[in-house]
Order: structure tokens, then C-alpha cells, then sequence
């Protein structure tokens, strides 16, 4: 059968819903600081749920979204906490590889804010630089346009690390980016920095129609969804909270394994999940791959 990569689920919202506090703007950077030690439980109930790849706590870390936060100045430390999360979580699993995660700089899903190439380039590379002193590879997370793309895998290269692509798509159309622009059109600019192309925070639906797009590149693809009923119009304002999201009630761990069997019928080798997919998730993904024959590595 097949060779698998299993991701973890998301991070962020697992961190709010142990830590049980109103989420602010900061997302996960803020439960960090508050709750020492939950980043390193959630990646450890990971790798316990069978994933092979911890994501590190990153994703929000930009100095953009710190400013105006008070924490400015805990840019780096900030990255250090999250590096130090992760390494220990995988050290006392015994086995695994750590990917750097590289969110939207300003916002997510908000290609209308993505700074000018000049501007976004550097803070890419800062960050890029800063994770590849823990990490095993990086992955750009959730990119809603080509300029994102292209600026985000332009930075990266700056770590000397191979990087994992990682697309957002419309959730009512998979063929498409959260900007409009066409899936397909991701392709080439894919081929020239990333080691493996995927979409992730999207809806599951959208992520079988974009795969077979995938599928015509020529690297390993794969996917990890979002469990949110939608992307609401609260959540695209400026510095939002997540509780402007709402999470599905028709998509627990059996439910989204079947989604993630079906991508995995159709070629993808990564797999994983985003945001509201937890361990319980992960962990029944691991069973149903080891049940058909398939090799978790």
C-alpha cells in the first residue's frame, strides 16, 4: 500500500478550548503565555494519537500581528518558547520531525492585507531563519493568494530547509484560492521552492475538488481541513477572535477520516488536520490508514 505522513490536527483552537480563557486577537500566542506547558500537552497527545509531525505554535508569531499587542518586543522569544514546545514534546515521544509553521502576515484569509513583495519577503525570511534552528522542515500555512505564495516560498528560502506549501481554498469552490485566483495557477510557483503542496484550513468538501489539481503537479500532496462551519464575515475585521467562528457538529473523528480516506484514495501522502480537528481525530486517522495496509511514517 501506501507511505503516509500524518500531521497533527490544529493547535490554536485546541489551546483555547483546554485553557477554557475568551480568546483574544493573539490567538494561541496569548494561551501560551498564560498556561505554560499546554503547547507541549497538546503536541504530546499528537504524537500519542499517532501523528509523525508536530507542528510548532507559530503560526500567528509575526511582528505585524504583535504590534499594537504589547508583546513586540517577544518576537523571538516568543519563536523560542514554541521551538522549546515542541522539541521537548517529541523528545519524550521518542521519535518524530517538527515542522516550522509560517502563518499569513497581518491576517488570515485576507489576501486584500498581504504587503507589498519588498515588505513581505523579509519578514518571511526573519521568521523562516529564526524556525530553522529547531525545526526538520517548514510549512506555509494557509496562503489565500499567488502573491502569497510566492512571497512566503521566496522568504523561506532563507532557512536552507525543504518547505511544505500549504493553500487555502474557497470553501464553496476547491478549484480556487480564498482570492479568487485559480488552484491551478499555484502550480508553477510550487515547483520552483516547495517539497510537497497542500491544502489546508478549508472546508473537506472543497479539499475533494482541489486534490485532483494537485494531483497534475509533480510533487507529494496531501491536505489537512478545517472542522468550521464557515468563515464568517466577523472573523474578516480587523484583528478578530475566533469566537467569531463556529465549529461543525457533523464532523467528528469518524466522519472526517472518511474524508481524509478519500483523499488518500486519490493520491495524497500527507495528510493531517487543521483547525477544531483534535487528537480523538488524528488518532482515528492512524487506525483506518493502519487497517488498510497503509505505512504511517
Amino acid at each position: 500500500m501506501t507511505t503516509i505522513t500524518l500531521l497533527d490536527g490544529g493547535m490554536g483552537q485546541e489551546l483555547v478550548h483546554r485553557a477554557g480563557d475568551r480568546p483574544t486577537p493573539l490567538w494561541s500566542t496569548q494561551v501560551m503565555i498564560d498556561h505554560p506547558g499546554l503547547v507541549q500537552a497538546v503536541h504530546a497527545d499528537y504524537y500519542a494519537a499517532g501523528a509523525t509531525v508536530a507542528t510548532t505554535n507559530t503560526y500567528a508569531i509575526h511582528r505585524d500581528r504583535l504590534s499594537g499587542t504589547g508583546m513586540s518586543d517577544r518576537f523571538e522569544g516568543l519563536h523560542r518558547l514554541a521551538l522549546e514546545a515542541a522539541t521537548e514534546a517529541r523528545a519524550a515521544h521518542g521519535s518524530g520531525r517538527i515542522a516550522g509553521s509560517i502563518g499569513p502576515l497581518r491576517a488570515s484569509y485576507r489576501p486584500d492585507l498581504h504587503p507589498a513583495s519588498e515588505v513581505a519577503r523579509p519578514l518571511f525570511a526573519e521568521v523562516a531563519t529564526i524556525l530553522a534552528q529547531g525545526c526538520d522542515l517548514l510549512i506555509i500555512e494557509t496562503a489565500v493568494s499567488l502573491d502569497h505564495v510566492a512571497d512566503a516560498l521566496a522568504g523561506a528560502e532563507a532557512a536552507g530547509l525543504p518547505v511544505w506549501l500549504a493553500v487555502s481554498v474557497n470553501d464553496h469552490d476547491g478549484t480556487r484560492l480564498r482570492s479568487g485566483e485559480a488552484l491551478a495557477d499555484v502550480l508553477p510557483l510550487a515547483a520552483q521552492g516547495a517539497s510537497a503542496i497542500l491544502v489546508n484550513c478549508s472546508a473537506p468538501e472543497a479539499i475533494n475538488a482541489a486534490l485532483p489539481i494537485l494531483a497534475k503537479g509533480n510533487l507529494p500532496f496531501g491536505a489537512y481541513a478545517n472542522g468550521f462551519q464557515q468563515i464568517t464575515s466577523d472573523f474578516l475585521k480587523d484583528k478578530p477572535t475566533v469566537d467569531s467562528l463556529s465549529a461543525r457538529r457533523d464532523l467528528g473523528p469518524e466522519a472526517y477520516a472518511e474524508h481524509v480516506m478519500a483523499w488518500v484514495a486519490g493520491g495524497a501522502t500527507i495528510v493531517g488536520g487543521c483547525c477544531e480537528v483534535g487528537p480523538a481525530h488524528i488518532s482515528e486517522i492512524a487506525r483506518r490508514l493502519t487497517a488498510a495496509g497503509h505505512t504511517i511514517v
